[in-house]
């Protein structure tokens, strides 16, 4: 499978508590060169503002070219500038949803320029604090309508939508795996999926290798892939399979057997580790957990399937996992 990082992985961190950061500042050109000396990684993926605006795209191509990354995904800043601090398509201003709009248009175009056919959508600042803050239908029928001008917009970019339940908002527009693909089928745009986050279907509760087969479905709808762990009650985006590791060797098992075929990306927060080892270390947990996915057994895989022998479960894991074949 292709590999890739978020250029902000490798860079600096700040949080509520810690506003002054907590490592150093990085130049583009460094993180750059941090992304390229992680061993298998092949892509990129960047944020508009943050890494990529109409403004630095020849500098940015600049360093695609010379470091040989191809870009990815853009992700459009919908969450961290102030005008979408009350929602980007949902947003109760007409005028602000024409804006998130536009924004991801303009993101859709540089990405076509630097050699990308993806544009993944984080809604982080649409959805509700309250209850009775908003109408439910319309503020999803504004979503929907937005998403839709963007895919219109141009059918040589993919537009990803990434669902999570929560954070910032209290409640986010779209929550889970299920409400994501109801609102495609409804829109039944060609060029529009989803991205899955594994941190985001663990704090949605799901189990992201039955989402994957979700996905495969309701009409093959997975586009990327965001990598990271977390404990299950919030989305700490640590590094992948620090915790869940039997979850994430089901979750790339059904990756090869959906024949998903893009790229998958860190998105990680490693505020207090080196931010460029703390990728380095998903990534090779990559190579492990597809490793052990290609040992899975499709004949032995049918028969355990057949009466969903738990036991049976078990021993495979620990043949695959560490070579035991005790019975």
């Amino acid at each position: 499978m292709n590999h890739s990082i978020i250029l902000g992985n490798v860079g600096n961190f700040s949080d509520r508590y810690m506003g002054c950061s907590y490592q150093r500042d990085y130049s583009i050109h460094e993180m750059f060169d941090r992304v390229r000396s992680v061993k298998g990684v092949t892509g990129v993926e960047l944020v508009s503002n943050w890494q990529i605006t109409a403004k630095n795209c020849k500098e940015v191509k600049a360093e695609m070219e010379r470091t040989g990354l191809k870009l990815v995904s853009i992700i459009p800043d919908h969450f961290g500038i102030k005008v979408y601090g009350k929602g980007a398509f949902t947003s109760k201003d007409p005028k602000v949803r024409a804006k998130a709009v536009e924004d991801t248009k303009e993101m859709m175009d540089i990405a076509h320029e630097l050699g990308g056919n993806l544009v993944s959508l984080w809604p982080g600042q649409d959805g509700y604090d309250y209850h009775f803050q908003g109408d439910y239908i319309e503020e999803r029928g504004w979503f929907e309508e937005g998403v839709k001008q963007c895919c219109q917009y141009r059918r040589d970019v993919n537009v990803s939508i990434e669902y999570k339940p929560k954070e910032p908002r209290n409640f986010s527009y779209p929550a889970n795996v299920t409400g994501t693909l109801l609102m495609i089928d409804h829109m039944g745009e060609k060029n529009l999926g989803v991205t899955i986050d594994y941190g985001h279907g663990a704090v949605a509760g799901e189990n992201l290798a039955e989402s994957v087969a979700l996905c495969k479905m309701y009409g093959d709808k997975l586009l990327h892939v965001h990598m990271n762990d977390n404990y299950g009650h919030w989305d700490d985006d640590m590094i992948t399979a620090s915790i869940h590791t039997i979850p994430f060797i089901e979750f790339f098992y059904w990756l090869k057997k959906t024949g998903y075929s893009h790229y998958i990306s860190t998105d990680q927060y490693p505020y207090r580790e080196d931010g460029r080892d703390a990728c380095n270390e998903s990534v090779r947990w990559f190579d492990i957990l597809e490793g052990i996915a290609d040992k899975i057994d499709e004949k032995r895989m049918k028969e355990i399937w057949k009466t969903g022998n738990a036991c049976e479960v078990s021993a495979m894991l620990r043949d695959v996992m560490f070579g035991d074949k005790t019975e």
